[in-house]
């Protein structure tokens, strides 16, 4: 019978017995762990004295008197007591002579050890039983102390220990994993190093049909696709923070909108120009001005909300006029797009690949071109976010603590909706039919914003409005339903010529694309079909706009622009594998919650591999790349006709610096530099714009015909002959009169007695009609 524990020997845990133990016989030790596992299953020991044979342990047979016993003299006991196996007593610590003072005293916790187990030594030797048995292959666990932790001591004559030689051993280094983290740096720095060396050498002297697309240097292609190829594969990583994604949707407005604004020394587009001119009146004339003032001129002062924000911006910056800023406008009023697009888009999703995907598919899919200077831009920003706002506030899914304080978001979307109508006529109809279809689903069936757009749009349409709309209603209730003339381009507005027509492909495939993808996107994700319903209804809503109007010609491009934040999301879901959305999210975060140890558990982002060849990975980003080169020949195709040399605007402006008041201006169209310079003091006529009849007798007999047609102009007025490059260029390339016939038209002119030579450049020439005798 197993004789009763002593105190002793109850301050040390016993052992669990193992699967050879019974009750009465010994109990197998644990293997030590320097021990190796041998081929029988036994345990040998590195310890160099070979052992004769594995003995039983020395049964408990101490009966000494009970006596406390700290843990700590217990442990010191344990360190010095005889090895039961083999009858040996450890070495004293002042016979270990493998170890140098400079060591013992460079190892605190060696030299502690040693300590330890020279104060015992006496102690533990005399009382040499189970306990220290058991405590020798079991050890105790240490009571929380500041004391350190007990270390084994080698042998007297054993070797010291080896220095460590290989490097696996030694802790990971902390660069690597920074490394890993800031990898899709190296695409952005490379993309930019192209891009930046593509705008040191392009020529934009001599522009063809293709535009800047010809012109450009081939890196910046490399450097496009650069970009392409490493926002695909940092988008797709989801352990990615998005400002990796927004840093390369950044460069990529850089890459599209600031190249153009780099290379030309003055800005471009005619219309650009045009409404420079708007805001100079403006600042001339301190008001606004009717039509029996301004003629035709009168509705930008009937919709002024863009020209005199840019007036007092202009005063603002103290430059001259807006022309010295209008160049980076475009990049300007693309950023601007990007807080109301992320947040209509995180409204229904939280998955950032599907998010920055869609916003890269918007950016590179709105090549329309209305991010130029123009209230159509700033309109356009003032949309979309009015449509985030009645998408994150107006649902019915926050329930009724969701609409608290909903007095404040309609305030917010009366002052956009005002900014809109003051500023635009086209931009506050399609405002309303997307309210409308939104305001009919079981989501968003709240009336407040649609009926708000409609109350402020027509108070404006009725009052400041009012001239225009009576003089142009009539057009616009003939051209209602008429959705063929509607979308007709008709004459000036056909692509001629190889790279008029190339560019104007691009533009379609890639407009194409977009929806097409889009309707990829609905078909295969189903759940977005559910979920993201109302950018469905964003999307289609403007389609009805085809049958309310042409909009000179522009209603189909309008559409477009309008339809893409919707298709753009859609987009991108056909490009990804399964996607999340909200309420998806919820659901799994309540389902299986993070355990703490996972929430604490540090991240580590791998360094990039190519993955294996899989079409989910390699299609979509062939697809992307394609959208993304096809931008530039559809954004940048017609930079030929959109570009003024700076001898062509020298040439313009000595026009308007010395014509007098009341002069007129005979040109072939509108597309030149300060078309509209002065329009409150200088009348325009351009001849293609009128009867296609008395366009064939300008070019049967130039210098007649244009002679009868200036010699209202009574003096000290005087009638100004101009024709330009940018004007040829436009007449070539959008099928109106080729080269041939305006040159006979010039030789006519020039050849003429009625006119009279007033200045000439490679920019173009100027002629003025000499007085009648």
């Amino acid at each position: 019978m197993r004789p009763p524990a002593t105190p002793r020997e109850r301050s040390v845990p016993e052992p669990a017995p193992g699967p050879e133990a019974t009750d009465g016989s010994h109990r197998a030790a644990p293997t030590p762990p320097d021990a190796q596992v041998t081929a029988d299953g036994t345990g040998a020991t590195s310890d160099p004295a070979p052992r004769a044979a594995q003995e039983p342990p020395t049964p408990a047979a101490s009966l000494e008197p009970p006596t406390t016993v700290s843990r700590k003299q217990a442990a010191k006991a344990a360190a010095t007591s005889p090895d039961p196996t083999t009858g040996r007593s450890p070495q004293p610590p002042a016979a270990t002579a493998t170890q140098s003072p400079a060591a013992t005293a460079s190892d605190p916790v060696t030299a502690a050890s040693q300590e330890s187990a020279a104060t015992a030594s006496e102690e533990a030797s005399v009382r040499p039983g189970r306990a220290a048995t058991a405590r020798a292959h079991h050890p105790t666990t240490r009571e929380p102390s500041t004391a350190p932790a007990p270390t084994t001591t080698e042998p007297s004559g054993s070797a010291p220990e080896p220095p460590v030689t290989d490097l696996s051993d030694l802790a990971p280094a902390a660069w690597p994993a920074r490394a890993a983290a800031a990898w899709p740096a190296l695409p952005l720095l490379v993309a930019l190093a192209l891009w930046v060396y593509a705008t040191r050498h392009t020529d934009v002297s001599a522009l063809d049909d293709f535009g800047l697309v010809s012109a450009l240097h081939p890196t910046f292609w490399a450097g496009l696709a650069v970009l392409t190829a490493g926002f695909w594969f940092t988008v797709r990583d989801r352990r990615r923070p998005g400002a990796w994604s927004l840093a390369y949707v950044l460069v990529l407005l850089v890459m599209e909108r600031a190249t153009q604004a780099l290379l030309y020394p003055t800005p471009l587009y005619a219309w650009a120009w045009k409404h420079d001119a708007v805001i100079d009146h403006l600042l001339t004339s301190g008001g606004l001005q009717g039509a029996d003032r301004l003629g035709d001129m009168a509705v930008y002062d009937q919709w002024p909300g863009f020209f005199a924000a840019q007036a007092a911006l202009v005063r603002l910056l103290g430059v001259d006029n807006a022309a010295m800023y209008m160049a980076w406008w475009p990049l300007v009023s693309s950023v601007l797009l990007l807080l109301p697009l992320l947040l209509i888009y995180r409204t229904f999703t939280e998955d950032r690949r599907l998010i920055w995907t869609a916003v890269w598919l918007f950016c590179v899919g709105n090549w329309v071109g209305q991010d130029y200077f123009s209230p159509q831009s700033v309109a356009f920003a003032l949309h979309l976010g009015v449509l985030a706002v009645v998408l994150r506030r107006y649902g019915r899914s926050g329930g009724p603590h969701g609409r608290q304080g909903q007095a404040v978001w309609t305030v917010l979307l009366s002052v956009l909706v005002t900014a809109i109508v003051v500023s635009h006529q086209l931009t506050p109809g399609m405002l309303v039919v997307t309210l409308v279809a939104l305001a009919l689903t079981r989501r968003y069936r709240d009336w407040v914003p649609a009926v708000t757009t409609v109350v402020i749009f027509l108070a404006w349409c009725l009052t400041a409005a009012l001239p225009f709309l009576s003089a142009a209603m009539p057009d616009m209730i003939r051209s209602i339903g008429d959705i063929g003339a509607n979308v007709e381009t008709g004459y000036g507005t056909t692509p001629t010529g190889t790279g008029a027509v190339a560019t104007s492909w691009a533009a379609r495939l890639l407009s194409g694309s977009v929806l097409l993808l889009a309707l990829a996107g609905v078909v295969r994700q189903r759940v977005l079909r559910h979920r993201a319903l109302p950018l469905l209804l964003v999307a289609a809503a403007p389609l009805p706009m085809f049958a309310a109007s042409s909009y000179g010609s522009e209603m189909i491009f309008r559409v477009l622009m309008f339809m893409l934040p919707g298709a753009a999301f859609f987009a991108a879901a056909a490009l990804l594998p399964k996607v999340r959305t909200l309420a998806a999210d919820a659901a799994a975060r309540d389902t299986a919650p993070p355990s703490p140890a996972t929430r604490a558990r540090p991240r580590r982002v791998p360094l990039p591999a190519l993955p294996r060849p899989r079409f989910g990975v390699w299609v979509p980003l062939l697809v992307l790349l394609a959208g993304t080169l096809a931008f530039v020949p559809s954004y940048s195709g017609k930079d030929r006709v959109n570009y003024f040399p700076p001898r062509e605007v020298a040439l313009v402006q000595q026009l308007f610096d010395q014509a007098p008041d009341d002069s007129l201006v005979v040109a072939a169209n509108r597309n030149y530099p300060l078309a509209y310079e002065q329009y409150w003091r200088v009348d325009h006529y351009w001849f293609l714009d009128d009867d296609r009849r008395h366009v064939d007798e300008i070019v049967r007999d130039p210098a007649t015909v244009l002679a009868r047609d200036m010699a209202a102009v009574e003096p000290p007025a005087r009638a100004y002959f101009l024709l330009t490059r940018g004007q040829t260029a436009n007449s070539e390339m959008n099928g109106q009169l080729d080269r041939a016939q305006l040159d006979r038209i010039r030789e006519s002119v020039a050849s003429s007695p009625a006119f009279e030579l007033v200045a000439e450049n490679d920019g173009g020439v100027l002629y003025v009609l000499t007085p009648a005798s």
